[in-house]
């Protein structure tokens, strides 16, 4: 079940301490090393050239990365299949640092978390080679986000993702799904006319990201500014990672991947707190490189021990804690859909301490990390190249503010209620109908 590249999942193994203590004679071949390969299941033939007949039709095609193009380690493979055939590429979460930034083909991100150009390219296709993703809701603007005559060309090791939405299937591997499909498109290229307009959006992009990180000399500084600041520092060796509340959209759409498979963003249950962990699980498994982690302040009250175990164990990384005093997402959510403003931000506490604020910098020290404060992008960025020589983990706090967020996304489909007599939720409700009315059926 671990090594099945479409059905895979944990397994969990739970052994009475009866059963656990109990002495048994195996025999010695039971303990010999054994090798096995994750097998990579080849398409069939028949759903190949179906998709070939089909994507050779297509004169606005865009070709989705999902996280199956990391797991079949298919990104050469994406790279070169997409500069042969002029396709756009653009990104889920999960598929994140695919492609490189800097690659002719890349357009930018995806969905709900991602960039309005990159949502407005998608709009107009008319065939979508999706290469590893499950169409989840944050990739498909909960299902808004392409045309109802846009056809579907979906390679998946998992049969159940490949057949969604009544998808011309490629059931198989992502890297041999991809070679396979070269194979029939030896010759064929996308119209340079749609090649253009994806290299448009992809500027687009870049403006907008230029702009967010600008200084504006307002403080504290945006989440934007302070990813650009985390940004420069980096290489193309270096790993970033986020999980919960407003840093996975603001991260997704500001970060340019300048080395493949260096971005982690775990945004499927937006587990608030993974950013610490999974940043010390990054450091034991990366071989070069710095880990960065962005968290917000709550996630970082929510789980923060395992900076003392980093630490402990010697797997240092650089986490990046940006205080802005809350809950703001959640504020930002709740009150989008209509509800008043409630009790999601420190100034909403009434109690006798409501006036005790976390000292982020003294709790990391106590921990045992390097730990600094800072105030101005040059602080931060000077702090960021101190926390790379440091000799174990560094933890930068800054000030971010409540509420400035990088403009774009798509329709998420939450619950509104239908009936209300508080106007603002009337509006949403409204909002929220005319985007369910949108949506793509098939």
């Amino acid at each position: 079940m671990l090594l099945d590249p479409g059905e895979c999942g944990p397994a969990f193994l739970g052994l009475p301490q009866d059963v656990a203590a109990t002495s048994y004679d195996y025999p010695d071949s039971f303990f010999e090393r054994k090798v096995r390969a994750i097998p990579r299941p080849r398409p069939d033939v028949d759903e190949v050239i179906a998709a070939v007949n089909l994507l050779k039709t297509a004169k606005r095609p865009v070709l989705i990365a999902g996280g199956g193009v990391h797991y079949s380690r298919a990104e050469a493979e994406l790279a070169t299949f997409a500069l042969a055939h002029g396709i756009p590429v653009v990104e889920t979460i999960a598929g994140k640092s695919s492609l490189l930034a800097s690659h002719p083909c890349y357009v930018g991100p995806i969905g709900v978390t991602g960039a309005d150009a990159t949502n407005a390219l998608c709009s107009k296709a008319d065939v979508i080679l999706a290469v590893g993703t499950r169409f989840q809701d944050f990739t498909t603007g909960s299902w808004t986000l392409f045309a109802a005559s846009a056809q579907i060309i979906a390679i998946n090791a998992a049969r159940f993702d490949a057949i969604k939405r009544v998808s011309v299937a490629v059931v198989g591997d992502a890297r041999e799904g991809l070679k396979s499909l070269t194979e029939g498109l030896i010759g064929w290229r996308a119209p340079a006319s749609w090649t253009a307009q994806a290299s448009q959006s992809r500027l687009d992009l870049q403006n907008l990201v230029d702009s967010r990180a600008a200084a504006d000399g307002a403080s504290p500084m945006s989440y934007a500014q302070i990813i650009s600041a985390v940004y420069a520092a980096a290489t193309s060796e270096d790993y970033v990672l986020t999980a919960a509340g407003g840093l996975p959209g603001e991260l997704n759409v500001n970060w340019m991947s300048k080395g493949i498979a260096t971005f982690d963003c775990d945004y499927g249950y937006s587990c608030m707190g993974y950013e610490i962990s999974g940043a010390w699980g990054a450091a034991f498994a990366r071989t070069k490189g710095e880990v960065f982690a962005l968290v917000g302040d709550g996630s970082y009250l929510m789980l923060n021990s395992d900076i003392y175990a980093s630490v402990l164990s010697g797997k240092k990384f650089i986490l990046v804690v940006l205080d802005n005093a809350g809950y703001a997402v959640i504020e930002r959510l709740q009150v989008s859909k209509g509800g008043n403003s409630y009790n999601n931000m420190l100034r909403d506490s009434r109690g006798d301490g409501s006036e005790v604020r976390v000292d982020f910098c003294a709790h990391a020290q106590a921990l045992g990390a390097r730990s600094v404060k800072v105030n101005s992008m040059d602080e931060l960025a000077s702090a960021l190249a101190i926390a790379r020589t440091n000799d174990r983990t560094s933890v930068i706090v800054v000030e971010a503010r409540e509420s400035d967020w990088t403009p774009g996304g798509a329709f998420w489909q939450v619950g509104v209620p239908e009936t209300s007599q508080l106007a603002a939720v009337q509006s949403a409700r409204e909002q929220m109908d005319a985007g369910l009315a949108a949506q793509r059926l098939v």
